[in-house]
């Protein structure tokens, strides 16, 4: 990954949701510059292992929600911040159609929260907010590019949605440097939702369990390494305001669809044939066919993943193993 260091050089950096899954590997990316990292987390309990104790010493970490309105006023007063990963969220589809309030309140007002927090902040340099490609709801042409409609129909695509829109309109209105990004299903060392479909695999492949999919197995997403995202999201924050790329959104996509029999044919490849799987067909509410295109940050960032989705899969399964081992 090629990370500008002369833009990060004495950045103060606010990642929020930074001990999550991609705010995990994003600040260990940014810690190699000699930018000056504030993380905000709801769940600030110091047990990532992604991090050694050396990185979290170098964090200037926070507990608490960015609904909390007062607290990201602090924040960003108190560190002088002037580059934001908005990343804290309510992140699993499963748990917002339980909750709806709750993936509402995270997902929506958390991000108005923070950008009315930062308005009128004159040493703002860029916001990068993190939607999804569930914020596209379900398009009959495909893949999706970044000028189709957000029509989604469910609690936790309808909260990227309207996420989506209010950063819109802080750029258009206030003229907050805001840009968003939109990518598919990201995977990778560091993640503990073992709700999702990597992870469970994963833990399932250590203990020899069954894994439990719970769609008919033919469901299409784009599936993209967590350090091409990382760079991704940094790379937007180094052009943001060079190219003028404030109020724009990015798909981050390898822009190579796969089913889940396909990957999953792909870590037992790798694994030695012991996955076992079984088909539950239970999934309710899903899109069974989403993709993007990333041509638009092919061109207008030059980035593009480095991982084929074997190189991203045989580093995945290595840490994982070894996690597992470790905690054995």
């Amino acid at each position: 990954m090629k990370i500008n260091k002369r833009f990060w050089k004495d950045k103060r950096v606010l990642i929020t949701g930074f001990e999550g899954f991609l705010g995990s590997n994003l600040t260990k990316a940014l810690l190699e510059t000699d930018a000056k990292i504030v993380g905000l987390d709801i769940n600030t309990v110091r047990k990532n292992t992604i991090f050694s104790r050396a990185d979290y010493g170098r964090v200037a970490s926070y507990k608490g929600s960015v609904v909390n309105y007062r607290l990201m006023r602090e924040i960003l007063r108190k560190h002088s911040i002037n580059v934001i990963f908005h990343l804290a969220a309510e992140a699993i589809v499963s748990r917002s159609q339980k909750d709806p309030l709750k993936a509402f309140d995270s997902n929506i007002a958390g991000t108005w929260r923070l950008l009315e927090a930062a308005r009128g902040r004159e040493d703002m340099n860029a916001i990068v907010v993190a939607s999804s490609d569930k914020a596209y709801g379900s398009h009959e042409k495909l893949p999706y590019r970044e000028s189709a409609p957000l029509i989604a129909d469910h609690p936790y695509d309808v909260s990227k949605s309207c996420a989506d829109l209010i950063a819109n309109t802080y750029y258009h209105t206030y003229g907050l440097p805001v840009a968003v990004t939109r990518c598919g299903n990201i995977y990778g060392p560091g993640d503990f939702n073992f709700t999702r479909l990597m992870p469970d695999a994963m833990r399932c492949i250590f203990q020899n369990r069954t894994l439990k999919i719970r769609s008919d197995g033919k469901f299409v997403r784009d599936y993209v390494y967590v350090d091409d995202i990382v760079s991704g999201y940094i790379r937007i924050a180094e052009l943001l305001k060079a190219r003028g790329l404030m109020g724009q959104a990015y798909n981050l996509s390898d822009e190579n669809p796969l089913t889940v029999m396909q990957v999953l044919r792909e870590i037992n490849g790798l694994s030695g044939n012991s996955l076992k799987y079984r088909i539950m067909n239970s999934a309710r509410y899903e899109i069974k066919k989403q993709y993007l295109s990333s041509r638009k940050a092919r061109e207008e960032l030059q980035w593009k993943p480095v991982y084929t989705i074997r190189e991203g899969l045989r580093k995945t399964i290595d840490w994982y193993l070894s996690y597992f081992k470790n905690k054995a």
